[in-house]
Protein backbone atom coordinates (compact mmCIF):
# COMPACT_ATOMS: atom_id res chain seq x y z
CA UNK A 1 0.00 0.00 0.00
CA UNK A 2 1.27 3.02 -1.18
CA UNK A 3 1.61 5.95 1.68
CA UNK A 4 0.24 9.53 2.04
CA UNK A 5 3.75 11.15 1.16
CA UNK A 6 4.57 9.34 -1.69
CA UNK A 7 1.20 9.94 -3.32
CA UNK A 8 2.05 13.32 -2.78
CA UNK A 9 5.56 13.42 -3.19
CA UNK A 10 5.14 15.38 -6.73
CA UNK A 11 3.52 18.17 -5.42
CA UNK A 12 5.16 18.49 -2.14
CA UNK A 13 8.38 18.70 -3.94
CA UNK A 14 7.55 21.27 -6.18
CA UNK A 15 6.07 23.64 -4.04
CA UNK A 16 8.46 23.14 -0.95
CA UNK A 17 10.96 23.64 -3.67
CA UNK A 18 9.53 26.80 -5.01
CA UNK A 19 8.88 28.11 -1.53
CA UNK A 20 12.49 27.46 -0.44
CA UNK A 21 13.45 29.32 -3.20
CA UNK A 22 11.21 32.44 -3.14
CA UNK A 23 12.71 32.58 0.76
CA UNK A 24 16.28 32.74 0.19
CA UNK A 25 15.16 35.65 -3.14
CA UNK A 26 13.48 37.33 -0.08
CA UNK A 27 16.71 37.27 2.20
CA UNK A 28 18.52 38.86 -0.71
CA UNK A 29 16.12 42.03 -0.69
CA UNK A 30 15.62 42.28 2.91
CA UNK A 31 19.72 42.12 3.55
CA UNK A 32 20.50 45.67 3.63
CA UNK A 33 24.07 45.81 2.57
CA UNK A 34 24.66 49.73 3.36
CA UNK A 35 24.15 48.57 6.99
CA UNK A 36 26.94 47.58 9.24
CA UNK A 37 26.10 43.54 10.49
CA UNK A 38 25.03 43.98 13.75
CA UNK A 39 23.00 47.15 12.42
CA UNK A 40 21.32 44.74 9.72
CA UNK A 41 20.32 42.15 11.70
CA UNK A 42 18.63 44.52 14.01
CA UNK A 43 16.18 45.00 10.77
CA UNK A 44 12.68 43.18 10.96
CA UNK A 45 12.46 42.45 7.37
CA UNK A 46 15.80 40.86 7.81
CA UNK A 47 15.04 39.15 11.19
CA UNK A 48 11.51 37.52 9.46
CA UNK A 49 13.11 36.49 6.23
CA UNK A 50 16.25 34.34 8.53
CA UNK A 51 12.86 32.86 10.26
CA UNK A 52 11.36 31.69 7.71
CA UNK A 53 14.53 30.51 5.91
CA UNK A 54 14.35 27.19 8.93
CA UNK A 55 10.87 27.28 8.46
CA UNK A 56 11.22 26.42 4.74
CA UNK A 57 13.63 23.84 5.79
CA UNK A 58 11.02 21.47 7.11
CA UNK A 59 8.92 21.49 4.22
CA UNK A 60 12.81 20.76 1.98
CA UNK A 61 13.07 17.70 4.73
CA UNK A 62 9.20 16.77 4.04
CA UNK A 63 10.18 16.87 0.72
CA UNK A 64 13.01 14.74 0.67
CA UNK A 65 11.35 11.93 2.67
CA UNK A 66 8.11 12.18 0.58
CA UNK A 67 10.39 11.60 -2.66
CA UNK A 68 12.54 8.83 -1.31
CA UNK A 69 8.77 7.13 -0.01
CA UNK A 70 7.72 7.56 -3.69
CA UNK A 71 11.00 6.83 -5.62
CA UNK A 72 13.73 4.66 -3.42
CA UNK A 73 12.03 1.15 -4.00
CA UNK A 74 13.82 1.40 -7.22
CA UNK A 75 16.83 2.31 -6.16
CA UNK A 76 17.74 -0.12 -3.39
CA UNK A 77 20.70 0.40 -0.94
CA UNK A 78 22.13 3.13 -2.86
CA UNK A 79 19.35 5.03 -2.41
CA UNK A 80 18.82 4.55 1.22
CA UNK A 81 22.17 5.73 1.76
CA UNK A 82 21.87 8.85 -0.50
CA UNK A 83 18.67 9.58 1.58
CA UNK A 84 20.41 9.27 4.79
CA UNK A 85 23.19 11.24 3.67
CA UNK A 86 20.91 14.39 1.80
CA UNK A 87 18.31 14.05 4.97
CA UNK A 88 21.48 13.96 8.08
CA UNK A 89 22.96 16.89 6.20
CA UNK A 90 20.34 19.17 5.69
CA UNK A 91 18.43 18.42 9.24
CA UNK A 92 21.83 19.74 10.40
CA UNK A 93 21.99 23.18 8.23
CA UNK A 94 18.73 23.24 9.60
CA UNK A 95 19.73 23.80 13.49
CA UNK A 96 22.29 26.00 11.63
CA UNK A 97 19.89 28.31 10.31
CA UNK A 98 16.99 28.08 13.50
CA UNK A 99 20.50 29.54 15.14
CA UNK A 100 20.91 32.62 12.32
CA UNK A 101 17.14 33.01 12.74
CA UNK A 102 16.46 32.90 16.24
CA UNK A 103 19.60 33.05 18.52
CA UNK A 104 21.15 35.50 16.14
CA UNK A 105 18.94 38.77 16.71
CA UNK A 106 18.90 38.12 20.10
CA UNK A 107 22.40 37.86 20.27
CA UNK A 108 22.40 41.15 18.07
CA UNK A 109 20.88 42.75 20.92
CA UNK A 110 22.56 41.31 24.18
CA UNK A 111 26.21 40.74 23.72
CA UNK A 112 26.96 42.52 19.69
CA UNK A 113 30.58 41.92 20.77
CA UNK A 114 29.97 38.14 20.29
CA UNK A 115 28.84 38.48 16.56
CA UNK A 116 31.56 40.95 15.98
CA UNK A 117 34.43 38.77 17.74
CA UNK A 118 33.24 35.91 15.08
CA UNK A 119 33.42 31.62 15.81
CA UNK A 120 35.46 29.74 17.61
CA UNK A 121 35.73 26.36 19.22
CA UNK A 122 32.93 24.08 19.05
CA UNK A 123 30.93 27.04 17.36
CA UNK A 124 33.36 26.75 14.16
CA UNK A 125 33.30 22.80 14.25
CA UNK A 126 29.58 23.04 14.34
CA UNK A 127 29.04 25.66 11.35
CA UNK A 128 31.55 23.88 9.22
CA UNK A 129 30.01 20.57 9.93
CA UNK A 130 26.80 22.13 8.35
CA UNK A 131 28.23 23.66 5.38
CA UNK A 132 30.06 20.47 4.55
CA UNK A 133 27.16 18.09 5.08
CA UNK A 134 24.47 19.64 3.66
CA UNK A 135 26.61 20.23 0.65
CA UNK A 136 28.03 16.57 0.28
CA UNK A 137 24.27 15.16 1.22
CA UNK A 138 22.77 16.87 -1.63
CA UNK A 139 25.78 15.84 -3.92
CA UNK A 140 25.93 12.32 -3.30
CA UNK A 141 21.47 12.25 -2.94
CA UNK A 142 22.19 13.72 -6.92
CA UNK A 143 24.79 11.23 -7.96
CA UNK A 144 23.41 8.20 -6.48
CA UNK A 145 19.74 9.02 -7.07
CA UNK A 146 20.79 8.69 -11.24
CA UNK A 147 23.13 5.82 -10.90
CA UNK A 148 20.34 3.93 -9.25
CA UNK A 149 17.63 5.53 -11.89
CA UNK A 150 15.36 6.59 -9.05
CA UNK A 151 15.27 9.89 -11.66
CA UNK A 152 16.66 10.64 -14.38
CA UNK A 153 20.13 11.76 -15.19
CA UNK A 154 19.96 15.57 -15.98
CA UNK A 155 17.88 15.73 -12.23
CA UNK A 156 20.46 14.18 -10.62
CA UNK A 157 23.12 16.64 -12.09
CA UNK A 158 20.94 19.53 -11.12
CA UNK A 159 21.22 18.36 -7.60
CA UNK A 160 24.98 17.58 -7.05
CA UNK A 161 25.19 21.70 -8.56
CA UNK A 162 23.09 22.37 -6.34
CA UNK A 163 25.17 20.69 -3.43
CA UNK A 164 28.06 21.90 -4.73
CA UNK A 165 26.66 25.80 -4.46
CA UNK A 166 24.75 24.72 -1.14
CA UNK A 167 28.11 24.86 0.63
CA UNK A 168 27.16 28.58 0.97
CA UNK A 169 23.48 28.19 1.65
CA UNK A 170 23.65 29.82 5.12
CA UNK A 171 24.30 33.04 2.52
CA UNK A 172 22.01 34.02 0.17
CA UNK A 173 21.40 33.32 -2.85
CA UNK A 174 22.88 30.14 -2.55
CA UNK A 175 19.88 28.20 -1.32
CA UNK A 176 17.79 28.66 -4.61
CA UNK A 177 19.66 25.80 -6.40
CA UNK A 178 18.56 23.28 -3.98
CA UNK A 179 15.14 24.98 -4.01
CA UNK A 180 14.97 24.80 -7.35
CA UNK A 181 16.43 21.70 -7.92
CA UNK A 182 13.69 19.90 -5.85
CA UNK A 183 10.73 22.01 -7.53
CA UNK A 184 11.99 20.28 -10.90
CA UNK A 185 12.05 17.24 -9.19
CA UNK A 186 8.91 17.62 -7.77
CA UNK A 187 7.34 19.21 -11.40
CA UNK A 188 9.32 15.53 -12.69
CA UNK A 189 6.98 13.27 -10.39
CA UNK A 190 3.84 15.09 -11.63
CA UNK A 191 4.59 15.04 -15.27
CA UNK A 192 5.64 11.69 -15.39
CA UNK A 193 3.32 9.93 -12.76
CA UNK A 194 6.54 8.34 -11.55
CA UNK A 195 5.38 4.88 -10.04
CA UNK A 196 7.13 3.75 -6.64
CA UNK A 197 9.06 0.63 -9.06
CA UNK A 198 9.38 0.52 -12.87
CA UNK A 199 6.40 -1.05 -14.77
CA UNK A 200 6.71 -5.05 -14.88
CA UNK A 201 9.49 -4.74 -11.76
CA UNK A 202 6.90 -6.61 -9.34
CA UNK A 203 6.39 -9.30 -12.39
CA UNK A 204 9.82 -9.69 -12.98
CA UNK A 205 10.68 -10.06 -8.91
CA UNK A 206 7.71 -12.68 -9.00
CA UNK A 207 9.10 -14.71 -11.94
CA UNK A 208 12.85 -14.71 -9.87
CA UNK A 209 10.93 -15.70 -6.97
CA UNK A 210 9.27 -18.84 -8.70
CA UNK A 211 12.44 -19.87 -9.93
CA UNK A 212 14.60 -19.71 -7.01
CA UNK A 213 12.11 -22.23 -5.20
Amino acid sequence: MTSPLAKAAGPIALVSGVIFAAVDVARLLAADRSLDRIAMMRQTPFQVTNALYWVVFIGLVLALVSVYFRLGGRAGGVGAVAFCFALVGTLDMAGNMWFDGFAGPWIADAAPGAILAGGSGMLVIGGFSSYVLFALGWIVFGIAGWRSHMFPAWVGLLFVVAGFLGYNAGLPPYGIPIGLAMAVLGWWIIRTGAPASYPGSRRRDLQEHVQGE
